[in-house]
């Protein structure tokens, strides 16, 4: 049953272009941050609801997932309205002294609210009543992380494929799976006989490595560690403690940014000419739409679209567009494959 039926007044009825004028013409701007809970929510639909009301009101966007299992939310709030929001969810059981992420580049996150009930916060494909949920790994502050990188700890990026590309701890395992659920079993098998070891975790901002952890826990690891608060809260970390910065290139986020540099190393390709580059783009072929790396020279050859073939139904009028349509499939089975050749 979907939780939105009837409840139009809840939901954004908007079009993309209308919500980016409406955007484009704001004179405030906007704080991104994120923020996640493990908690047992007895009526997740109930509390949607009375999020996307309280959050409509201050003009809050982004991306919301609402479970039975807890909330993981990526969003933005107006700076003006800020106070206020972080006065509401203060008086929230669910959500009082939830640590906050805050982004390191704002700029323009998300067009709308969308706040979705879920299944899981996370699809991980985990059947949560055959292992203890709750125990996790030892959460690690940004310095106690860079030490035991520096003694030589067993570093596993948690995060899927694309965005390890542009960004990752040097020396650390790179799972090549492009979803969650697929990369579990992928580390599994990766790090089997090192049970005694010490494992590192990082993800963008900690949501998969609380499940990673008890996941490995569970299979027989015993010293599991996480980095707390992921990538984001790092950067945060470095620079007020005036730390090293051990972390390579850009941190993928799941917003309209699509990245946030973390330091000047550029460690990807264009994968249309392989000049290097690290920005992530979607192919302009609505009909595609294809995450990749694009650099600027062939974002201008392609009409910042994957191939040529899509750079034509970019270009057509609408009649032709049409006539596309039915002679060519435009969805991507996979985003690359493993040469980093377009598909």
């Amino acid at each position: 049953m979907d939780p939105n039926k009837g409840k139009k007044h809840l939901i954004n009825l908007l079009s993309p272009e209308a919500l980016k004028e409406k955007l484009d013409n704001e004179k405030f701007k906007r704080i991104t941050v994120s923020f996640y809970r493990y908690v047992i929510i007895d009526n997740p639909i109930e509390f949607r609801d009375q999020l996307f009301k309280e959050w409509s009101n201050l003009n809050c966007l982004g991306r919301i997932y609402v479970a039975k299992e807890g909330i993981n939310a990526q969003m933005n709030v107006p700076e003006h309205h800020w106070d206020n929001f972080i006065k509401q969810i203060q008086l929230h059981e669910y959500l009082k002294d939830i640590p906050l992420k805050m982004a390191i580049e704002n700029g323009t996150s998300f067009l709308k609210l969308q706040i979705k009930i879920k299944d899981k916060i996370v699809a991980d494909g985990l059947n949560d009543n055959t292992y203890d949920v709750t125990n996790v790994g030892k959460h690690l502050n940004a310095e106690e992380w860079n030490n035991e990188i520096d003694n030589g700890a067993i570093v596993v990026d948690m995060r899927n494929a694309y965005e390890s590309e542009i960004g990752r701890f040097k020396n650390a395992i790179l799972p090549k799976s492009d979803t969650f659920a697929d990369e579990l079993p992928e580390v599994l098998e990766t790090l089997k006989g090192n049970e005694n070891s010490k494992i590192l975790l990082y993800c963008t901002g900690g949501v998969r490595c609380e499940k990673t952890s008890a996941f490995l826990k569970h299979h027989g690891f015993e010293d599991v560690n996480q980095l707390h608060g992921g990538i984001i809260d790092y950067r945060r970390q470095i620079n007020e403690g005036n730390l090293d910065n051990k972390f390579e290139g850009k941190n993928f986020v799941f917003d309209n940014r699509l990245g946030e540099r973390i330091s000047d190393d550029i460690i990807s390709k264009c994968h249309q000419c392989s000049k290097p580059c690290d920005n992530h783009i979607n192919c302009a072929n609505i009909r595609c739409n294809l995450l990749f790396i694009q650099c600027s020279d062939c974002a201008e050859k392609y009409a910042n679209s994957c191939s040529d073939k899509c750079k034509e139904y970019v270009l057509a009028s609408s009649d032709v567009k049409k006539q596309l349509d039915k002679i060519h499939q435009y969805k991507p089975i996979k985003r690359y494959n493993k040469n980093k050749q377009l598909c």
